[in-house]
């Protein structure tokens, strides 16, 4: 099953500092994730002045409890980076 997670940043004069502090490790476990196929798809969202203040990404996992299993380790969570998430069954279309 796919889900659709979408994530804000802290917006207090810290966040930058929060995200990038965790950035790496974070793409390296997200890497991890696409090559298992639990990961399809994901990136930062911008504002308009192209600095990251969010992330979206598309899983895919069995269930949500499987999801959510998974984002106890998440590092954007743990270390304070997204302020607000949500999460909604997804659905990727099949466009040929």
């Amino acid at each position: 099953m796919q889900f659709l997670l979408i994530a804000y940043d802290g917006t207090d004069p810290e966040a930058p500092e929060r995200r990038l502090k965790v950035r790496e490790e974070h793409l390296e476990k997200i890497a991890r994730l696409k090559k298992r196929g639990e990961c399809l798809f994901g990136g930062a969202i911008l504002d308009e002045a192209g600095k990251m203040i969010g992330s979206m990404i598309v899983y895919d996992f069995p269930d949500r409890q499987s999801l959510d299993a998974r984002l106890k380790g998440e590092l954007y969570i743990t270390e304070g980076v997204w302020e607000k998430i949500e999460i909604q069954p997804f659905r990727l279309a099949r466009i040929e």
